[in-house]
């Protein structure tokens, strides 16, 4: 009776209790296996320092001769070969290559990123909505995406610049306002799939309103097809700046892009290859790295392959 007696009085351990985890942390861990991926992920996050920190480092005096002012002319130093004042060579004006890709790049990057956050927000918004309402409002809206996809993009895009000017800001908006059909279409099918779930149902019986249910409840749970895609889109929007500066409807001068920087090199590639190769070797790395990171997170956000 004494034995009972004290068994009963043991402190009770509770039992250990397993920490939980998410898509998220989940899909991280499986994209640290990819090396390939991680690899990519940290050269374009040096890259990408390197190009929105560089150009204040004429504020530090010790860095101040690293990347001087990318517009100034030293006529009588023109078409150096790299050296320790010229990092990677000067140009036929005498200005320093590496400080106007390091601001090239600052713009270039800025235009991928910008136009890729417009493009992604129209997208998610017009594609959740689209998804969600079904019927007769969701044939209608997706009638319209069918429209702007026959439309040629660039065409548009020219016809934008060429009728409001060739600003800066004009170009996030134009090359946003046409890159956002396809994610559309990639959150329309997400939010078909998830309006069935019970969780949904449980909202709509608790009264919630539709747009609650959209913005709180279903475009979060989309988050990893969104985060994929934006991966893919920035390179091509990149790509499609660079395309628009070489036929002289990007970033004007004294402003320089990757683009405009490419198409100076290519008029004088054989008495100066160098303004060429440096800054389509910077664009190329950072197109490589973006490509092959939006591989390696679609990878970690498939749910098959939690099973590996």
């Amino acid at each position: 009776m004494s034995d009972a007696a004290s068994i009963d009085s043991m402190p009770v351990v509770p039992e250990k209790v397993e920490k939980g985890t998410s898509l998220t942390r989940d899909a991280w861990l499986r994209l640290q296996k990819n090396k390939l991926a991680m690899i990519c992920l940290w050269v374009f996050a040096a890259i990408a320092a390197l190009c929105f920190i560089g150009p204040y480092f004429k504020y530090i005096p010790g860095l101040r001769e690293v990347l001087p002012d990318p517009n100034a002319t030293h006529l009588s130093e023109r078409s150096q070969l790299p050296n320790a004042t010229y990092l990677l060579g000067s140009d036929h004006l005498g200005r320093d290559i590496f400080s106007r890709v390091v601001h090239g790049g600052r713009v270039s990057l800025m235009v991928g990123l910008l136009a890729t956050l417009v493009s992604i927000t129209i997208g998610v918004v017009y594609g959740a909505i689209s998804g969600y309402a079904s019927g007769r409002t969701d044939a209608v809206m997706m009638r319209i995406v069918d429209i702007l996809y026959s439309m040629p993009f660039m065409i548009m895009v020219i016809i934008l610049t060429t009728m409001f000017g060739n600003q800066l800001w004009l170009l996030f908006v134009a090359i946003g306002a046409v890159e956002w059909v396809t994610m559309a279409r990639i959150v329309r099918g997400q939010i078909m799939s998830l309006k069935k779930q019970e969780f949904v149902e449980a909202a709509v019986s608790l009264g919630y309103s539709d747009a609650r249910i959209i913005f709180r409840h279903l475009i979060p749970n989309t988050i990893g097809p969104v985060i994929v895609y934006t991966t893919l889109t920035v390179p091509s929007v990149m790509l499609l700046e660079a395309v628009l500066s070489y036929l002289g409807l990007g970033v004007q001068p004294p402003d320089s892009s990757w683009g405009t920087l490419i198409k100076e090199g290519a008029d004088r590639m054989q008495s100066d290859p160098a303004l060429l190769v440096f800054p389509a070797i910077f664009f190329s790395a950072t197109l490589f790295c973006l490509n092959f990171l939006g591989d390696g997170l679609r990878d970690a956000f498939d749910p098959k392959s939690s099973k590996d």
